[in-house]
């Protein structure tokens, strides 16, 4: 059908597809109404648009890097008007220049050379390229601003107090009203297209999206219940005459030919019955055969659906996609029914104590399971949320009721259900739930999780939210649910899939630094710094566990932080710390004993100021200059062995992120790779240019004890080397790390250096 034009071409069955919109349209009069519409009418504007830039449009580089895009307008002005220039942005090496006209593009090309501050450019015609269409992918309706650990620590700490943080937490994380709009018209649209294909089936939503623990962004979970389709589909075929099927369902022939096409050896009637239910039986296929159906409904027939993958060696198998204007990504399952139970069971918890929401988000975000800003995972939100239910279930007196005392509740209304052979019967209403006599506030709730949790045995029991207690292992293990559980270092049993282990991928390892985190945290929640606000504007509250790795992680061990150097003058050391990357320094009497630890540990409680008061200044001149006069330098070649000098420090800026784009855009043609990745001053100005970005602040970001021995060095080198160690400030181990990390590779060249220069 050449009058279609080329944009347009033709499908089996009637069917056409736009190739400039990426549409496909069921017939002829679909077709006409989609070329007559506003979309295609404005791409084919735009293409018409493009084609004509690129036809007096030149493509140039050779020019010098930075070279701005007024410097190229006002070179090829002699030729004629520019209509745009458009730089390359990353590497800023090309550049196209849109021309007013042909003829003006005719005189560009006719010059054999052109040359631009003493550069010779090459000039060539624009590379024509076939126009396509990329729908722009703009930030979702409903999707909320991604909150940066900064923004949250700032809105945390203007809260009144701990449960108003808490509470703060959920309004920040949990799904916008545009958010649920969108995720309702998704599932809508799921709905519509399978009920095409699986008459009587439904779309429904589980997991984060519905069991009242939404997180913006999180996945969407959705299961196909066919149940109603394979009784239709019986129907249909024991009483064909009756045209259950026929007359009642769209066809496939009539809706969406282009579904299901028939092999090059069928022929067109080799299908008896108008449905795509006619190629498979659902009482019979099994799930890794419907699942590639449901896939390729997903990929031909669902609008703006893509990357779609059926995986089907998953624990419960799926079909994987991601929708292109949203952004959203999910997964729909076809046996899954317990993961329905389990989201009105967390519904339903949601529902019967308010407390309840704002404890899971907090823990949520304190461990790195579901902390936003990284961190490896301890345990699936899944297992963390059965945690803090079981924690509930448990506290005295109990918030929660445990889920054999709701079966008790059902029972008498016989509200009994069995679900995959599981019983799975709680009330529906939590009206019909009695209030919790605990009235322990979030902030005392949060605090004693972590109390509990320190010393855990996990190991030696199996947590059972069905009772409402751990189950000691030896008396466990002579239960029938323990041929089937998979038992390890952390036992926390599904309330009503019993056979199953939810934290069953957690190893002894990962037991124990959640172990180690609870305890961490509930020595912070016994601290003012956890209770109290603070009124000098510092971070308190929820704030330090949401930052990564703080306090929860372990400290590094005192023998890790510790760079050996080679000896030189003892200023050399203080010296990169002041000058190059603009710490404060102050050489102190307290030194490091035989133990390895701080002899002035004490002082630590009270982090050290700066020298140069809580603001230094930023004008210095030249990064590498001489050192403030209230200091005398030290000019001896290292402390003799055994001895040692120790500096008070803070850093007030991210000096060591970022240092290699600004080294670019300030060292000079002047200087070779060699001198300017080692130049004192180079380096002095990179750290200056990194403050002046960041600003002052009130407070510094680190605070360190740094401490240089000589005679520290390997077994019979004593005396050859000098060991700089390191103490950061309490409650400031996991952050300095990425500070020390640099500081290894950075610190000894930059130490050499300035023995050198001196």
């Amino acid at each position: 059908m050449a009058e279609l034009g080329e944009d347009v071409e033709s499908l089996p069955r009637g069917g056409f597809r736009c190739r400039l919109c990426h549409v496909t349209v069921a017939n002829k009069p679909s077709l006409d109404d989609h070329l007559r519409g506003k979309k295609h009418q404005r791409l084919q504007n735009l293409r018409t648009v493009h084609q004509a830039q690129e036809l007096r449009s030149v493509f140039v580089s050779g020019f010098r890097k930075g070279t701005l895009a007024s410097e190229l307008s006002d070179y090829f002005q002699a030729y004629g008007e520019v209509a745009n220039v458009v730089m390359d942005k990353d590497k800023g090496v090309y550049a196209i220049v849109e021309l007013e006209s042909e003829d003006v593009l005719e005189k560009v090309l006719a010059q054999p050379h052109h040359s631009l501050g003493g550069q010779k450019l090459r000039v060539k015609p624009r590379e024509k390229k076939d126009f396509k269409y990329t729908p722009s992918r703009k930030q979702g309706a409903g999707r909320r601003e991604q909150l940066s650990p900064e923004k949250l620590a700032q809105k945390l700490c203007q809260a009144d107090d701990v449960n108003a943080q808490m509470s703060l937490v959920v309004q920040l994380f949990e799904f916008s009203e545009s958010e649920r709009r969108l995720r309702d018209l998704l599932v809508s649209l799921f709905q519509e297209v399978f009920s095409e294909f699986f008459p009587g089936s439904v779309m429904l939503p589980f997991g984060s999206s519905a069991n009242g623990f939404d997180v913006s962004d999180c996945d969407l979970d959705l299961f196909l219940d066919l149940e109603k389709t394979k009784s239709f589909q019986i129907g249909n075929r024991k009483y064909p005459e009756e045209g259950l099927l026929c007359s009642d369902a769209p066809s496939v022939e009539s809706s969406l030919p282009f579904l299901l096409q028939a092999d090059d050896g069928d022929s067109p009637d080799s299908h008896s019955e108008d449905s795509i239910l006619s190629d498979i039986d659902l009482a019979t296929a099994t799930v890794p055969e419907v699942l590639e159906l449901v896939a390729t409904v997903l990929r031909k027939c669902v609008p703006g659906v893509h990357s779609v993958q059926a995986v089907l060696s998953a624990r419960r198998p799926v079909v994987k996609f991601c929708h292109k204007q949203s952004g959203l990504r999910g997964d729909i399952s076809i046996n899954n029914k317990l993961a329905l139970c389990n989201t009105r069971f967390l519904q339903l918890c949601t529902e019967a104590d308010e407390r309840v929401r704002p404890l899971v988000y907090v823990l949520r975000c304190s461990f790195p399971a579901g902390n936003p800003f990284g961190g490896g995972p301890l345990l699936n939100n899944y297992a963390l949320t059965l945690l803090v239910l079981f924690f509930l279930q448990t506290c005295s007196p109990p918030v929660l009721p445990t889920v054999a005392h709701l079966r008790e509740i059902s029972g008498k209304s016989q509200e009994l259900q069995d679900v995959d052979g599981w019983d799975c019967t709680f009330p529906k209403d939590s009206a019909r739930l009695e209030p919790s006599g605990n009235t322990d506030n979030l902030c005392s709730l949060l605090a004693e999780f972590f109390r509990i949790f320190q010393d855990f045995d996990f190991a030696g029991c199996v947590i059972s939210l069905r009772e409402g207690r751990p189950l000691p292992l030896p008396s466990f293990l002579t239960s029938e649910a323990a041929h089937t559980l998979k038992l390890g270092p952390f036992n926390l049993q599904d309330p009503f899939e019993l056979s199953h282990n939810v934290a069953a991928n957690v190893n002894e390892k990962t037991a124990l630094r959640f172990r180690r985190c609870c305890g961490a945290a509930a020595k912070y929640c016994r601290s003012l710094q956890y209770q109290r606000k603070s009124s000098k504007g510092k971070v308190w509250g929820l704030v330090r566990l949401f930052q990564p790795g703080s306090p929860e992680a372990e400290a590094p061990a005192a023998e890790s932080l510790v760079i050996r150097l080679p000896p030189m003058p003892a200023q050399s050391h203080d010296a990169v710390f002041r000058d190059v990357l603009k710490c404060s320094c102050a050489e102190t009497q307290q030194g490091f004993g035989e133990g390895g630890e701080a002899a002035g540990s004490k002082q630590e409680e009270q982090p050290p100021e700066a020298t140069e008061g809580p603001k230094r200044p930023l004008d210095r001149e030249d990064g590498g200059a001489a050192s403030p006069p209230r200091k005398k330098p030290r000019t001896e070649i290292s402390p003799p062995a055994g001895e040692s000098v120790t500096w008070n420090c803070a850093i007030w800026h991210h000096v060591w992120l970022g240092r290699r784009r600004v080294r670019r855009q300030l060292r000079g043609p002047e200087l070779d790779a060699e001198q300017q990745a080692s130049s004192l001053e180079l380096e002095a100005r990179v750290s200056e240019a990194i403050s002046q970005q960041e600003g002052e602040g009130a407070e510094p970001l680190l605070r360190f004890v740094a401490c240089a021995r000589a005679g520290e060095g390997t077994p019979g080198e004593q005396g050859t080397h000098v060991a700089l160690s390191f103490t950061p400030a309490p409650g400031q181990a996991a952050p300095f790390q990425d500070f020390f990390h640099f500081l290894e590779g950075f610190l000894p060249r930059m130490v050499e250096r300035h023995r050198i220069s001196h």
